[in-house]
């Protein structure tokens, strides 16, 4: 028999006392919070170390039960089982089983977001929030079926095929993810076919090169664009870097008496951090942008609306306004302009390839980890020295419009 009775506990809970610890032996224990809340534990000792368990709340649990359960939970101990543990397992795995789709949604931002690149990341959250936490959010992660994701997908092909391909895409990765981390128990889109829900894959848009004359129309017509579009249009071209690595730069990245641009690993979308060599005339747009930040108060090197630097898209959106002849480009195309200019130029291939910061690749990627700065140099100064070929003299960016 143990050491308490009924009548001290409805007592002491009718006093609104505060009791610590009431034992009625065997490790039960009777306890008064200072929140008036009644509880049982069974505190014991198991692999040498102290330990608590809640059983229940009294009176909804009577000290007859209390006792026959402290009875059952003795018994595991002596057959080397943990109760405190069990339960703590039974409550995670029940916290596990509950998680939304939105708590996968975060938790693989949080892990993925670190090894990408801002530009991606800000992308990622922006097409998530928009396509896919307004259907899939607030569900439970582990009740999502196959026809869930065909339905997002879908609703997102009638408004945009490519863009549904992205999403598609993007949460292929994220049920990896939420398998690995215990979100899923399986993943949903196993067993999908990317052709069975978006339909056979577009061809494959080959890049442009543009011609010095379609050059020549682009660079007159760019200065309807803005003096800060127009000036990014001109480094994109002449520098060979991708438009994100641009919008991202920071004045101090830049040494013009050197004439040098380093590229931190975190704007990088390759992650690896590089150097650009800046030709003469080059070194004079990023002054020209530069002034022009400073007027408007800006920390950017290319400085957009609210003390910000200029969005990913602006230029795009510059691009597609511009009424030209020539046939149609993205920024991208101005990477595989440059490139095939500088090997029409003369540029061996492999600098070239260096000057777009792409990968050797191979065996020559292993063995050859020469940065060819000066190569790289000699050749953008080749393409400067083209570009300005193409522009007619009396075609000058004013700062003065940067208002």
């Amino acid at each position: 028999m143990g050491k308490l009775t009924e009548n001290e506990l409805r007592l002491w809970l009718q006093r609104g006392e505060t009791v610590s610890g009431r034992s009625d032996g065997g490790g039960l224990t009777f306890v008064i919070t200072k929140a008036k809340t009644a509880k049982w534990t069974l505190r014991y000792r198991f692999n040498g170390m102290t330990r608590e368990l809640t059983l229940g709340r009294y009176p909804a649990m009577s000290l007859g039960k209390a006792r026959q359960v402290a009875s059952w939970k003795r018994t595991e101990i002596e057959e080397g089982i943990d109760p405190l543990a069990e339960k703590n397992k039974r409550a995670e795995m029940a916290a596990r089983a509950n998680r939304t789709f939105n708590d996968l949604l975060d938790d693989y931002l949080a892990k993925a977001g670190p090894e990408l690149a801002p530009t991606t990341v800000a992308d990622l959250i922006r097409q998530l929030n928009k396509d896919v936490r307004p259907l899939l959010g607030k569900r439970t992660a582990r009740e999502i079926e196959p026809s869930d994701v065909v339905t997002v997908v879908e609703k997102v092909g009638k408004r945009s095929k490519s863009v549904a391909r992205r999403i598609y895409e993007i949460l292929s990765v994220i049920f990896k993810h939420g398998v690995a981390r215990a979100f899923v128990p399986a993943n949903p889109m196993a067993n999908l076919s990317p052709r069975a829900v978006l339909g056979a894959p577009p061809a494959k848009r080959k890049r442009l090169m543009l011609t010095d004359a379609e050059l020549r129309v682009v660079l007159a017509a760019s200065l309807r664009m803005g003096p800060v579009n127009a000036l990014a249009l001109r480094i994109l071209l002449a520098t060979c870097v991708r438009k994100s690595e641009l919008f991202l730069a920071r004045p101090e990245h830049l040494d013009l008496e050197r004439g040098l641009w380093t590229i931190p690993d975190e704007i990088s979308k390759t992650r690896s951090g590089y150097t650009v060599p800046l030709a003469p005339l080059v070194v004079t747009w990023f002054g020209q942008l530069l002034e022009i930040a400073q007027l408007m108060g800006n920390p950017w090197v290319v400085p957009g609306r609210d003390n910000g630097h200029i969005c990913v898209t602006t230029i795009n959106t510059a691009l597609t306004r511009l009424e030209v002849d020539v046939r149609r480009f993205t920024p991208h195309d101005l990477r595989s302009t440059a490139r095939s200019h500088l090997v029409k130029l003369g540029v061996d291939v492999l600098v070239a390839e260096r000057c777009l910061n792409h990968s050797l690749g191979g065996l020559v990627a292993i063995y050859d980890q020469h940065d060819y700065l000066d190569e790289r140099r000699a050749a953008l100064e080749l393409w400067a020295r083209h570009l300005e070929s193409l522009e007619k003299p009396a075609e000058v960016i004013s700062i003065n419009r940067a208002a």
